[in-house]
């Protein structure tokens, strides 16, 4: 497997998910909140144009509430988003501020990809922040927008992910989660599971290995990232499913080392 489009990759899109942001209970998991930042970061410093798309409004809200579960209501979701967002991104300015590197927050709603004027706004927001050197820190606007509260794939943050990589032009999507990469049955039941490096194309076969349910307070699942995964390949564009509870492997996906799974025809 040639991984140079991989290690070569110039702009790039990382998503990171509520089960990486957040502890078990809720609360924001500041370890890896602060790596993160300090990858992406040096990343950034050695000549990459970084892109962060990141969930976890919904989860640090419950955290902060101290509730113990997801509630069901749309208007609730909605308010706790709203407060996780303002706590979420607080939090980012603080440890990217640490390490001398400004951030930008982009509220998306689904409808922006259908609206020709709306879509080139966005992208010209984008292309002037990258162009300062900004990292803009992107998040569907969950007090507005109920698709991805009420479950509908378009709002669902992979998803979400793929469509900024599309919109920014990006080289590269790399989806940081809870499991390190697609496996040919499920590892958490199965001792011989084994990891799928590179998916060329994704077909029923794949589909049907990504599952379902994702984390306590997450809305994904592997299901949702290989649908990501569909959207950037779709567009030339591959796809790294990767573990996030390290970030530091973001450094062994750039050095080519084999990590999680590639979705996507490195030939193109």
């Amino acid at each position: 497997m040639n991984k140079d489009k991989i290690t070569n990759s110039r702009r790039v899109v990382v998503k990171v998910g509520t089960s990486t942001l957040t502890h078990a209970g809720g609360k924001m998991h500041l370890r890896h909140i602060e790596n993160l930042c300090k990858v992406l970061c040096d990343l950034q410093n050695a000549g990459k144009e970084i892109i962060l798309v990141s969930s976890g409004a919904i989860g640090v809200g419950i955290g902060k509430l101290g509730l113990s579960t997801r509630p069901e209501e749309t208007s609730k979701k909605q308010a706790l988003a709203a407060i996780g967002q303002c706590e979420l991104m607080f939090m980012y300015d603080k440890f990217f501020g640490e390490f001398s590197q400004t951030v930008a927050q982009i509220l998306l709603t689904a409808d922006i990809v259908d609206n020709d004027r709306s879509r080139e706004n966005v992208q010209n927001t984008f292309s002037e922040l990258i162009a300062l050197g900004i990292i803009p820190i992107v998040n569907e606007n969950d007090t507005v927008a109920t698709d991805e509260l009420e479950g509908l794939s378009i709002g669902d943050n992979d998803t979400l992910s793929a469509i900024v990589a599309t919109l920014t032009d990006a080289d590269l999507l790399v989806i940081l989660t809870d499991i390190d990469g697609l496996y040919d049955k499920d590892p958490r039941k199965h001792l011989d599971a084994k990891r799928i490096a590179h998916v060329p194309v994704i077909d029923d076969t794949i589909t049907t290995l990504a599952g379902g349910a994702g984390s306590k307070f997450g809305t994904g699942g592997m299901a949702t990232k290989v649908s990501a995964a569909q959207i950037s390949t779709s567009a030339k564009i591959p796809c790294c499913v990767i573990a996030g509870d390290r970030p530091e492997n973001l450094y062994d996906l750039f050095d080519g080392k084999d990590i999680g799974t590639i979705f996507g025809n490195l030939e193109d």
